[in-house]
This record gives structure tokens, C-alpha cells and sequence, in this order.
């Protein structure tokens, strides 16, 4: 796991996820968003998610804190944007 930089509701206080359908017999996937860097999060807003920006921040999170995330919300792991605008997403699950 490593540290980088997390989308989260200001109002609401939960965190900008990817969720990923892993089979027909499994419920869908939840995994945190996590940007190599606070511009490539912010450019990620600005294309995909206009309408949304007055409402989200962008805040840095350690390897330490993602994995307290991770626990506390129940994500299966890390959901990493290699490009957010076409956007290119790894999906790397959490190992408990």
C-alpha cells in the first residue's frame, strides 16, 4: 500500500470509491480512490465530475491512515488512477 491523495465529501465525510463487479454470485466490489498526486485527483474532478466539485476535497493520505480507511469502512482495498482522464484504474485488494 502506499500513501497519496483520497477524494472526500465535505459534507458527508465519505471517500470518492470505485466499485468493481468481480462475478454474478459476488455483491459488488468496494474500492477507495487513491491519486499518485493531489493535481491528478483534482483533474479527475474537473473532467468526470463538474457538478461535484463546490461539494469534494482533495486530501493527502499516508500508507498508515488508507490502511485505518480500509478497516473502518470496509473497502476491499485500493482502487489507483494511473490516468484520470480517460481514467486507467488499477484495482489492488487489501490483504488484511
Amino acid at each position: 500500500m502506499q500513501s497519496g491523495f483520497v477524494v472526500i465529501s465535505k459534507k458527508k465525510g465519505k471517500y470518492l470509491v470505485a466499485r468493481l463487479q468481480e462475478d454474478e454470485d459476488r455483491p459488488e466490489a468496494t474500492y477507495i480512490l487513491l491519486f499518485k498526486e493531489d493535481y491528478d485527483a483534482l483533474s479527475y474532478l474537473n473532467t468526470h465530475g463538474q457538478n461535484l466539485r463546490d461539494r469534494l476535497m482533495v486530501e493527502s493520505a499516508s500508507a498508515n491512515q488508507l490502511k485505518g480507511l480500509l478497516q473502518r469502512w470496509g473497502y476491499q482495498g485500493i482502487a489507483l488512477v494511473e490516468d484520470p482522464l480517460i481514467p486507467t484504474i488499477q484495482f489492488m485488494r487489501s490483504e488484511d
